[in-house]
């Protein structure tokens, strides 16, 4: 038995209000433009909720790219999956920072997908772009912040922009339109579970 003693004529008002109000929103929300989306934080989840907002706007018929930053070397799903529905995606290639050890390396890599991917924010075809694990390219000086956030700023109006990354740049909180902190509670790896091909990459 729930401990709500809330009844049902109750419990109708109050979700008519908040149908008012939501629907009130809904009016108010005039503007029709592409959004910068920001995800970062230091949890697991902001990759993946960039690639199920692709998934999502692919599904819709909308052409997206995705452009990866500090990752492993590996194959991974979102590459395999997306390269089959369409979307462009370009790979820094170098993997992680703390395996190269090189940087003169990583700031040529950073550079060389940066070059890659700048053309693609001139590209109105280009409905949604995912900058994935890019804030490191800011973090350790391989790519210039205040650069990056100029090119996204001058971008066609209906593209949407998903940017991931661990640290809080300054440059993109003030860019950004939505703006998602993702936080560790909890993290297998840390207890000694192994990365897993579809959860982890």
């Amino acid at each position: 038995m729930s401990g709500n003693t809330i009844n049902a004529d109750e419990h109708k008002r109050k979700m008519q209000e908040q149908q008012r109000q939501v629907r009130a929103k809904i009016a108010d929300a005039k503007t029709r433009r592409g959004v910068i989306i920001y995800l970062y934080g230091n949890g697991k989840g902001k990759s993946s909720s960039a690639f199920g907002t692709l998934a999502r706007s692919v599904g819709h018929g909308k052409k997206g790219a995705v452009v990866q930053f500090i990752k492993g070397k590996w194959k991974t799903g979102e590459q395999a999956i997306f390269r089959q529905l369409g979307v462009k995606h370009l790979v820094m290639g170098t993997g992680f920072t703390w395996d190269t050890q090189d940087r003169e390396k990583d700031i040529a890599a950073a550079g060389a997908v940066w070059n890659k991917a700048a053309p693609l924010f001139k590209d109105p075809a280009y409905d949604i772009i995912i900058l994935d694990e890019i804030t490191y390219m800011f973090k350790y000086g391989y790519l210039s912040a205040a650069e990056v956030s100029e090119v996204l700023l001058a971008r066609p109006e209906k593209q949407n922009v998903i940017v991931t990354g661990r640290d809080p740049i300054p440059e993109l909180l003030e860019i950004a339109d939505t703006i998602s902190e993702v936080k560790e509670i909890r993290h297998a790896f840390h207890h000694g579970v192994k990365a897993q091909k579809g959860i982890e990459f």
